[in-house]
């Protein structure tokens, strides 16, 4: 059975995934506010985690302006020990209707791939938290090629997989005051080799959520930027 590159994995994945549905909603809601940051940025997760490096794989500009999010990291990862890799893609907005119709299934057979199932599951990261989450099976038959996605939602701080959680009614008004811990974020990861996701899955999971507000919202890693910065008195963000 023929394999598709890892690379190319997420970059078409990032694509289909945001051009093909983030235009509709760019042309039938009104998301034309501006940017609402996160205290600290996505992209500033480190790079390691355990035993997996990664490597940022910047999606276009064309892309980013289609699908409108506030903030997204989207990398490629390797684990030398284990030789495996997986794609990495987290998307977050606290403008939460342009998330809707972002989902795995829709995308990916739209762009040619065979949907053979979606099983509900969970996992355990690093520090003991179980995350629900889909892990969806593809597969392209003139390719002979197969892949696995896992994708799970933080909707205020809480970890769902149910897109149902986020698109009532409530989901759809505007953020006015631009609150950040008014959000969606969605967390996929996509490899050949369901493991591979699973395993970068527990191991990246708590350091994503370090950078996205709690429930209470709370931004973890500024407020440990915040901490090192009194600490040493520099004054600097």
């Amino acid at each position: 059975m023929t394999r598709i590159k890892p690379s190319l994995t997420l970059y078409l994945f990032a694509s289909l995934l945001l051009v093909g549905f983030g235009l509709v909603y760019r042309l039938v809601g009104d998301v034309s506010m501006g940017r609402i940051e996160l205290p600290v940025p996505l992209r500033q997760m480190p790079m390691t985690t355990g035993d997996w490096q990664g490597e940022d794989r910047p999606l276009s500009e064309v892309i980013l302006n289609v699908a409108d999010n506030d903030d997204y990291v989207s990398r490629f990862y390797t684990n030398k020990e284990s030789n495996l890799s997986a794609s990495l893609y987290v998307a977050y907005t606290a403008r939460p209707r342009t998330m809707l119709g972002h989902r795995p299934t829709i995308c990916y057979v739209g762009a040619g791939w065979t949907h053979d199932k979606t099983t509900p599951d969970e996992f355990v990261t690093s520090s003991g938290r179980k995350v629900p989450c889909l892990i969806h099976n593809f597969h392209r038959p003139m390719q002979s090629s197969e892949i696995v996605v896992m994708n799970f939602y933080i909707a205020n701080g809480k970890l769902t997989h149910d897109e149902g959680a986020i698109s009532g009614l409530g989901w759809r008004t505007p953020n006015i005051k631009g609150d950040i811990a008014r959000y969606v974020a969605q967390v996929q990861i996509a490899s050949i080799r369901e493991i591979a996701v699973r395993q970068l899955a527990a191991a990246v999971t708590d350091e994503i959520l370090r950078y996205l507000p709690d429930e209470n919202g709370v931004v973890t890693a500024a407020k440990a930027i915040s901490t090192i910065t009194i600490e040493d008195g520099s004054g600097n963000p």
